[in-house]
C-alpha cells in the first residue's frame, strides 16, 4: 500500500489507537515539511503513547520550524501529565539545540523527583552546549542515580568548561568501567594539563576499551 499524506492524515484522525500509532510511524516516510504539518495534530492527542511518539519525532522534524517547535515542546515539557512525554520533549529540545529552553529545563530539573526526566534534561543541556548548564551538570554528578551521573559526565565533556576536571577526579577510579570510559571521553574533550594527568592514569586501566580511549589523546 502506497503511503501518502492523505492516507497518513486519515490514520492520524482515526478513533482507533492502533491506527493513530501507525500513522505516527508512517510520518517517517513522508517529506519532512509535510510530516511536520501533519504531526501537529497527534502531538495534542489525548493518548500519551501517541503524544510520546509525536513529541519524539519532533527531535528531527522540528528543524522545519524552530519557533513553532520550541513553543510546542516547551508546552509538553512544562505541562504534559505524563513524565515520559515530558522527557521526550526535553530530548527534542536538546536535539534541536534550542538555547532558549535552558531556563525551563533547569527549573524542571530542580523541581522534579522523576529520574527519567532528570536524565533527559541532563542530556539535553549537554546537547545544546549552554555555558550556564555547568551548575546543573554538577548537581547531576552528585545524584544518587548512576545513569544520571554518567550522562552528566558526558555532558560536561560536551560543555568544554575546564572547571569540570576537578569534579571528574572521583570518577576516575569508579568501580563501573563504563563510567570510567565516559570520564576518559570527557577528559579528552576538555583537554589541558590537568586532564592529561588523569588520562595517563586511565591509560593504565584494566579494561582495554577505557585504556584505549585514554591513549588516543596522549
Amino acid at each position: 500500500m502506497t503511503i501518502t499524506p492523505e492516507s497518513v492524515q486519515q490514520l492520524l484522525s482515526s478513533s482507533d489507537l492502533g491506527d493513530r500509532l501507525r500513522g505516527i510511524n508512517q510520518l517517517r516516510e513522508l517529506e519532512p515539511a509535510i510530516a511536520f504539518e501533519l504531526i501537529q495534530v497527534p502531538i495534542k492527542d489525548s493518548n500519551s503513547r501517541v503524544r510520546y511518539g509525536a513529541v519524539s519525532q519532533m527531535a528531527t522534524l522540528g528543524e522545519q520550524n524552530l519557533e513553532i517547535s520550541y513553543q510546542v515542546l516547551r508546552h509538553h515539557l512544562l505541562n504534559d501529565p505524563e513524565v515520559d512525554v515530558q522527557a521526550a520533549a526535553a530530548d527534542a529540545l536538546g536535539a534541536l539545540k534550542l538555547h532558549d529552553a535552558f531556563d525551563d529545563l533547569q527549573n524542571v530539573y530542580n523541581t522534579t523527583s522523576e529520574w527519567v526526566l532528570k536524565l533527559s534534561i541532563v542530556a539535553a543541556v549537554g546537547g545544546i552546549e549552554e555555558p550556564r548548564a555547568f551548575e546543573l551538570l554538577e548537581k547531576g554528578l552528585q545524584d544518587d542515580n548512576t545513569l544520571i551521573q554518567t550522562v552528566a559526565i558526558s555532558a560536561l565533556g560536551e560543555l568544554g568548561d575546564k572547571r569540570a576536571i576537578p569534579l571528574l577526579v572521583p570518577f576516575v577510579n569508579n568501580s563501573d568501567w563504563q563510567v570510567r570510559y565516559r570520564v576518559a571521553q570527557a577528559l579528552a574533550r576538555l583537554g589541558g594539563s590537568e586532564a592529561q594527568i588523569l588520562l595517563q592514569q586511565l591509560a593504565e586501566d584494566e579494561v582495554e576499551l577505557v585504556a584505549q580511549e585514554a591513549k588516543t589523546v596522549l
